[in-house]
C-alpha cells in the first residue's frame, strides 16, 4: 500500500519531501521505495512475523510511521490509523501487540521516559473538574515550527476530557471563555474545580487563604463552584489532569502538522471523540464517553448568558474564522459574507435569548446594530447556515452568459445554445463557457459561422465549439464570405462538398479531438 502510494504521488510530479509530508514518513523512506520494484517493497514488508495477523495489510504504514518517529506510542499508531482508516475496527491490545513485533524485527527501539506517581482516590460522581495548561512547538504547512497554547479539562471520576487551542498564551479572560465552552461541552459544572497556582486565576495561596485574580475571582463569584489550589507537579491533589495533558501532547499533538488554528482545533475535538474520550481507560477499564452518559446527570447546570459579563456591560464574544462562522456551543452558526476581514480583529458580540426557542443573536459592535440571528441546535458538531450567508454562485455564470450572448448577431440562437450547453453540463457549465469565450476572442469573425454551424449539427459542446472555430481558421484560403454564405443559407450552394462535411469528417481532420 504504502509503495503504491509513494510512487502515485510520485507520477503526480510531487517532491520527495512534499510526499514524505503528506504520508507522515522520512525522506528516506520515500527514497528507499522510490528505489525498489514492487517485489521488492514487498518482500520488504513481507518479513515474518508469524502467523498471518489482522494488521498486516496496514503493516507498510505502521512500520513507515515507526522508522520516522521511533517515540510513537501504540495508542498513537492506533489513533493515525483510524485517522486514516475511519472504518477500520481494531482494539488497542492488538495494536500493542503489532507494534511490539514490528519493533522487535526491525530492531526499532522506543525511548521510555518513566515518571513515578501515586495512587489518586476515586471521586464521586459530578464532584470534581481538574484543569490544566499546555503548550507544544509544532511543524506547519510552511515548514516553518510554531508555538501553540492548549487549557486541557478532565471530569475526574469518568475522566472525560476535553481541549481548546489558540496561538497565543492564554489571558484570564481566555481561560473563562474556555470554562464556558467547557461547562457548554460537558452540560454542566462540578461542585470543585482543581487548578496548579497559575498566575492566570490565582495571586498566591497564602498558606490556604486563596487569593484570586479579581476578573477571575468575579467570574467564580458567578459561577459559585469550589477552586482548589494544589502545588507544582503534585500528583496526588492533579495526576489526573497531568496525565491528560501529557496525553494530549504525546498523542494528539506529537508529530501532527499545523495548518492553522480553526483547522487544529475541529481535529482536537475530532480526537477527543475517536481516541481521547473512547479508547478504554487503563485505570477504570472503561470508556470516558459511556461512564461521562452516568456523571453527567450529576453535574450542576449553567446558565447560557453570564449575568457577571452583563452587569460589567460586556458582552460575550467571539472570534470570526476565515470561512465567516463563530463557535458556540460546540457548533459553527453563520455570518454574512465578508464579516471576517484581515489585519482586524474579527471579533462579533453576541447575546442568548431567554425565550423558549433560544436564539443566538450577533451583533459587529456591543450594542450596535444585530447583523444575523440563528436559532440554537442542541446537537453538536454541526454547521447552522442562514443560505442568505452563502455565495450566490449562479449570479456570475449567468452574467457571464449574457455577456457571451451579447457578441452573437443572432442572439436569441446564441441564448439558446448556451442553455442547452447549461442542461448537458451543469457543473461546468463555466469551464464551457470560458472556453467559447477564448474563441470568441480568437476568432471574432468566425463566430457567428460556429453557432450556425453547431446548432444545425447539434454540436453542444465548447471543445467542438473551439475546434470548428480552428478548423475554419485554417481554411482562410477559401473565400471566408462564400463559407459564412454557405452556413446562412445551406439551400444556395448545394453543389459545394467541403461545405457539407459531417461531423466525423471534422474528428478526423482534428486528429480525433472530440
Amino acid at each position: 500500500m504504502l509503495y503504491v502510494k509513494i510512487h502515485e504521488l510520485r507520477k503526480r510530479k510531487f517532491k520527495v519531501a512534499q510526499i514524505a509530508k503528506e504520508l507522515k514518513i522520512s525522506r528516506p523512506t520515500v527514497y528507499k521505495y522510490l528505489e525498489m520494484t514492487f517485489d521488492e517493497a514487498r518482500a520488504y514488508t513481507e518479513q515474518p512475523l508469524g502467523k498471518k495477523k489482522k494488521l498486516d495489510h496496514y503493516k507498510d504504514w505502521i512500520l513507515a510511521w515507526l522508522e520516522e518517529y521511533p517515540h510513537l506510542s501504540s495508542a498513537q499508531i492506533h489513533d493515525w490509523l483510524l485517522e486514516r482508516y475511519p472504518d477500520l475496527s481494531v482494539g488497542g491490545s492488538t495494536v500493542r501487540t503489532y507494534v511490539r513485533n514490528i519493533r522487535e524485527v526491525y530492531q526499532i527501539e522506543k525511548k521510555v521516559i518513566v515518571r513515578q506517581y501515586e495512587a489518586v482516590p476515586e471521586q464521586p460522581m459530578g464532584k470534581q473538574l481538574q484543569v490544566d495548561w499546555g503548550e507544544t512547538k509544532q511543524k506547519s504547512t510552511d515548514k516553518k515550527e510554531i508555538k501553540l497554547y492548549f487549557i486541557a479539562f478532565v471530569l475526574a471520576h469518568s475522566r472525560h476530557k476535553y481541549m481548546e487551542w489558540q496561538a497565543r498564551p492564554f489571558t484570564t479572560r481566555d481561560a473563562i471563555r474556555c470554562h464556558e465552552n467547557a461547562f457548554q461541552f460537558y452540560g454542566g459544572r462540578t461542585n470543585e474545580i482543581v487548578y496548579d497556582q497559575d498566575h492566570l486565576i490565582a495571586v498566591s495561596e497564602n498558606a490556604g487563604q486563596l487569593l484570586l485574580t479579581e476578573e477571575f475571582q468575579n467570574y467564580v463569584n458567578e459561577r459559585q463552584f469550589k477552586v482548589h489550589l494544589c502545588r507544582r507537579a503534585d500528583p496526588e491533589s492533579k495526576g489526573m489532569i497531568e496525565n491528560v495533558v501529557k496525553y494530549i501532547k504525546g498523542n494528539f499533538a506529537d508529530s501532527r502538522v499545523f495548518r492553522d488554528i480553526e483547522d487544529w482545533n475541529d481535529r482536537a475535538l475530532q480526537w477527543l471523540q475517536r481516541t481521547g474520550n473512547h479508547q478504554v481507560h487503563q485505570t477504570t477499564k472503561k470508556r470516558p464517553a459511556e461512564v461521562f452518559l452516568l456523571e453527567k446527570q450529576h453535574l450542576q447546570p449553567v446558565s447560557s448568558l453570564l449575568s457577571y459579563e452583563s452587569t460589567n456591560k460586556q458582552s460575550i464574544t467571539r472570534t470570526v474564522s476565515k470561512d465567516n462562522t463563530i463557535r458556540y456551543k460546540s457548533n459553527r452558526y453563520s455570518v454574512p459574507l465578508g464579516t471576517y476581514q484581515t489585519m482586524t480583529e474579527n471579533i462579533v458580540w453576541i447575546e442568548v435569548t431567554n425565550e423558549d426557542q433560544q436564539t443566538l443573536v450577533i451583533r459587529k459592535e456591543a450594542s450596535g446594530e444585530i447583523i444575523t440571528e440563528h436559532i440554537i441546535s442542541s446537537e453538536k458538531g454541526k454547521l447552522i447556515q442562514n443560505r442568505h450567508h452563502t455565495r450566490d454562485r449562479s449570479k456570475g455564470i449567468e452574467e457571464l452568459k449574457q455577456r457571451l450572448i451579447s457578441y452573437f448577431e443572432d442572439q436569441t440562437r446564441a441564448a439558446l445554445y448556451f442553455d442547452e450547453i447549461s442542461q448537458r453540463y451543469p457543473r461546468y457549465r463555466r469551464d464551457q463557457f470560458a472556453i467559447i469565450y477564448k474563441v470568441i476572442q480568437q476568432y471574432p469573425s468566425l463566430i457567428d459561422t460556429v453557432l450556425a454551424k453547431c446548432t444545425t449539427e447539434k454540436i453542444y459542446n465548447a471543445n467542438d465549439f473551439r475546434d470548428i472555430a480552428h478548423h475554419l481558421d485554417n481554411l482562410r484560403d477559401e473565400p471566408v464570405k462564400e463559407v459564412q454564405s454557405f452556413y446562412a443559407n445551406p439551400a444556395k450552394h448545394p453543389p459545394i462538398k467541403a461545405s457539407t462535411r459531417s461531423l466525423n469528417a471534422y474528428t478526423s481532420i482534428l486528429g480525433g479531438r472530440g
